[in-house]
């Protein structure tokens, strides 16, 4: 049974106090989750409108609290007891106090949790939050580009069965409040000057560098798709052959693995023009992002895997286009294969350390398909697979499509094809001929 605490609230029906309860989360530290459908014994009701419910939380919750909380809530469906309950999940915002709009900044707007119950806040602790309050986010940065274009954006938008209209730019907050492009705006927009690196070494050390790739300068989403694209390709399937069976694991947990990945790109400072960097080491991977915990978060905070978001709004647009899931989600999912000795955490860095699963180079290695499906015929889905294949012809220009088949998995008859399909695009240039020519990438042309 559910028990009520400073993180945990239910109500049996939606009612009015459901802005005060949201407000006390938004203020708390650790930020909370409030239940939609839970009697006052901890018992899911029935008959409660899950679909209408939805909609109006989540309209109360934008237009009746303030600042905006938009990228700080994320609203599901939980079953408890084979019965449907609403699921408010509500990160800790940086720009306290929260309040409730027709209320103002003042006790009767301003709440806070106490232990399992919600208190109105004393005026001089909404004094001493709002003299702390972050203003310095990267929605008040004014853009270093204002002739910015979104075709990429609306493309990953459209492809979740989402439409931006003429005022997306204000709707994702991507507007200063003198209405120029902001530093979310750039991040997002078809051309910017941020790259992120991912830097390979032959060794356990930096001394020997054999690849040196920069992804970027465009959308931060399609420019994080690359990255989860290569981190995939790197992160082979290694077999050891016991008297037994055989065995075989990938180089790290690919779930935990994309959670850090994002995460490290999602929660970087980008204001101080620092981005995340990707290490690959013969015996370990490394993200590293700029900007250590956020102010007020403390080592229990980070791990305790409730949301802090140090950009909401970016987290809001990965949310929508798929990236992320859930808010909150990212560091359980790493938890439940690592223990925090992953992590470094410093002053102004965040760094997480996956070793190998095993990395005697003696074993065998096979590289398997990661995820994704495929029928072995022309009725398989190519979400990404083009740029799997793409990035393979990059790193082995004389890979031939049998050798692309056996270390993806693709059947050769969807090799062929897709090659075909890059071939006709001029993403890739045939050097030479069939069997003694190579493949040549061709990054003058845009690859989506």
């Amino acid at each position: 049974m559910l028990q009520e605490s400073n993180r945990i609230e239910w109500k049996s029906t939606l009612n009015d106090k459901m802005e005060k309860e949201i407000v006390a989360f938004l203020n708390n530290r650790e930020g909370g989750i409030l239940y939609i459908g839970i009697d006052d014994d901890g018992r899911p009701v029935e008959n409660l409108d899950i679909d209408s419910s939805q909609l109006k939380i989540a309209d109360r919750i934008k237009n009746n609290i303030l600042p905006s909380t938009l990228g700080l809530f994320d609203i599901v469906t939980e079953i408890i007891e084979g019965i449907a309950v609403i699921k408010i999940i509500v990160s800790s915002g940086l720009e306290k106090p929260y309040y409730i709009k027709s209320k103002g900044m003042s006790p009767n707007g301003c709440y806070m949790r106490m232990g399992a119950s919600t208190q109105p806040m004393t005026t001089a602790f909404i004094d001493e939050l709002y003299g702390k309050r972050i203003h310095t986010t990267l929605r008040n940065i004014t853009s270093p580009r204002q002739d910015l274009t979104f075709a990429q954006l609306k493309i990953y938008y459209q492809e979740r069965g989402l439409e931006l209209n003429k005022q997306f730019a204000n709707s994702l907050e991507l507007l200063t409040p003198d209405g120029k492009y902001n530093y979310i705006a750039y991040l997002l927009a078809d051309e910017n000057g941020v790259s992120i690196k991912v830097a390979k070494y032959a060794g356990k050390d930096k001394i020997d560098l054999k690849e040196n790739e920069e992804y970027g300068y465009c959308s931060l989403i399609k420019a994080t798709n690359y990255v989860l694209e290569k981190m995939k390709i790197e992160n082979v399937t290694k077999a050891r052959v016991t008297s037994t069976r055989r065995i075989e694991k990938n180089l790290v947990e690919p779930v935990p693995m994309r959670e850090a990945l994002i995460n490290a790109i999602v929660h970087n400072d980008f204001s101080k023009e620092i981005p995340p960097v990707f290490e690959i080491f013969s015996d370990r991977m490394e993200f590293t992002s700029y900007g250590g915990l956020i102010q007020g978060q403390s080592m229990e905070d980070f791990f305790s895997c409730s949301s802090m978001p140090r950009n909401r709004e970016l987290m809001r647009v990965f949310k929508d286009v798929g990236l992320v899931e859930q808010l909150g989600s990212g560091m359980s999912r790493i938890l439940n294969s690592y223990d925090r000795t992953v992590f470094e955490i410093s002053e102004h860095f965040i760094k997480v350390i996956f070793p190998f699963s095993w990395s005697d180079e003696r074993e065998s290695v096979v590289i398997t398909k990661w995820d994704g499906d495929d029928n072995g015929d022309d009725n398989g889905d190519d979400n990404g697979d083009d740029m799997t294949i793409l990035l393979l012809v990059e790193k082995e220009p004389d890979i031939t499509a049998k050798k692309i088949s056996e270390k993806v998995g693709f059947s050769t008859r969807k090799v062929s094809r897709i090659i075909k399909s890059l071939r006709e695009s001029g993403k890739i240039i045939r050097i030479g001929s069939d069997r003694k020519g190579y493949w040549k990438v061709n990054k003058g042309r845009d690859m989506d």
